[in-house]
């Protein structure tokens, strides 16, 4: 196969950005992007536009990337339009790797733009159904409750005053049954998971593109209101905005430009979610597609030096750090609780502070780990540096199915010497 490299990564800040429309985030991504490669946007052959709630939020169903970008003169060449819920950013990364691995572009940009906070919070929570079988979503949502019932541990009575869709996204409940259910099988305590959310949060803390950047301490999140038990506030990613975008190119093309700081994409992979039942977990989606691009990179999980993960909650990392084979399943909170996973350990993960401090415009996510790994790579995070780093995996799901999540992208990034 042809050799892929990334030459140009740009983002705004996660944020609520209340004053601001697709089409201004996406002009911010796109100029940080352009600046970055240092080239001029005429270089560009195709874009791969990710967005998912913007039909949603403002009746734009259709033709959603050339809208945002005619106006910043991104016009005449293929625009492909792409949605798959969360997992947008991945795909559109993926989408543009082959389109350069094919042969037949030399240089694309991807780039992901989401709108999600609304004042409207009913509306604005609703929207998440989507990322679910919404004709199926009574007999779904009690399957993932009915996973809660005949497990060993003793669940708080909770407040039933809302419920997903009216004062929370319907995946907190998705993410809190995963949760209990890991906690009773494995002795998971929520502690654990607070522990993750502190370190996310003292990772952003260095992020100057990160919704949240504050630090935050264990018994702060645990102190937070809870969400879904076990989760509180702090263990959940926030409802945001924003817009990234990373530009693309052959191993000709970056010849020809002379790049200085170009990262190399040693896999790009792609996949969807099974009907699995629960207790197969070596068959989790993300045990699967990281085995392929395992594969396809040469590499094992030993060799990572650094992960972004989907951490839509702390569980979702935790979750992660075990499909991953960063260690043994069942072994991620304890693994999380020795900092392994901070900066400075043996692995660290979300060190832009994760879709749970960074925060989480869905359509965008994918590629803001993208502009974390390849700042990372090129050795230019400052404070937040994981030291002599030169392999990184991306990790980015998106929906639910079942058991897991219904499409999920993974990407293995290299420096260039």
């Amino acid at each position: 196969m042809r050799e892929v490299y990334v030459i140009g990564v740009g983002m705004t800040r996660f944020a609520k950005h209340l004053d601001r429309n697709i089409k201004s985030l996406a002009k911010e991504a796109l100029d940080k992007t352009l600046g970055d490669a240092d080239i001029a946007k005429e270089k560009i052959e195709a874009v791969y536009f990710s967005n998912s709630n913007w039909g949603y939020q403002s009746d734009q169903h259709s033709i959603r990337g050339q809208v945002a970008l005619r106006p910043i003169g991104i016009e005449g060449l293929p625009i492909y339009n792409l949605e798959n819920a969360c997992a947008g950013g991945a795909t559109a990364f993926h989408l543009a790797w082959m389109g350069i691995v094919s042969g037949i572009y030399e240089c694309v940009l991807a780039l992901g733009a989401e709108k999600m906070y609304d004042e409207d919070k009913l509306k604005m929570f609703r929207a998440f159904f989507s990322g679910i079988d919404v004709e199926n979503m009574e007999a779904h949502m009690k399957a993932l409750n009915d996973v809660s019932k005949n497990i060993n541990i003793k669940i708080p009575a909770e407040d039933h005053s809302g419920g997903a869709g009216t004062n929370r996204s319907a995946f907190m409940d998705v993410y809190s049954a995963f949760t209990r259910y890991h906690m009773s099988k494995y002795g998971t305590t929520q502690r654990q998971l607070a522990v993750i959310a502190s370190k996310n949060h003292y990772h952003s803390s260095m992020n100057p593109n990160a919704q949240f950047q504050k630090e935050m301490s264990v018994d702060e999140i645990l102190a937070g209101r809870i969400v879904s038990w076990p989760l509180t506030v702090p263990m959940c990613a926030p409802v945001g905005d924003g817009a990234a975008g990373a530009i693309l190119c052959s191993g000709d093309f970056l010849k020809k430009i002379g790049s200085p700081r170009p990262v190399k994409i040693r896999a790009s992979v792609v996949g969807s979610g099974t009907d699995r039942p629960i207790e197969q977990e070596d068959q989790d989606i993300a045990c699967r597609v990281s085995r392929k691009a395992y594969d396809i990179a040469g590499v094992g999980p030993k060799d990572i030096h650094l992960a972004e993960v989907h951490d839509a909650t702390s569980f979702g990392e935790l979750h992660q750090s075990e499909s991953l084979g960063f260690c043994p399943m069942g072994e991620g909170g304890p693994f999380a609780e020795s900092g392994a996973t901070k900066l400075g350990g043996k692995i660290p993960i979300n060190v832009s502070g994760g879709l749970e401090s960074r925060g989480h415009p869905i359509g965008a996510s994918g590629l803001g780990q993208i502009h974390e790994l390849v700042t990372q790579l090129r050795h230019e995070a400052g404070p937040r540096q994981v030291e002599n780093c030169c392999l990184a995996l991306a990790e980015n799901g998106g929906g639910n199915l079942a058991y897991e999540e219904a499409a999920m992208g993974i990407h293995i990034l290299e420096r260039v010497a």
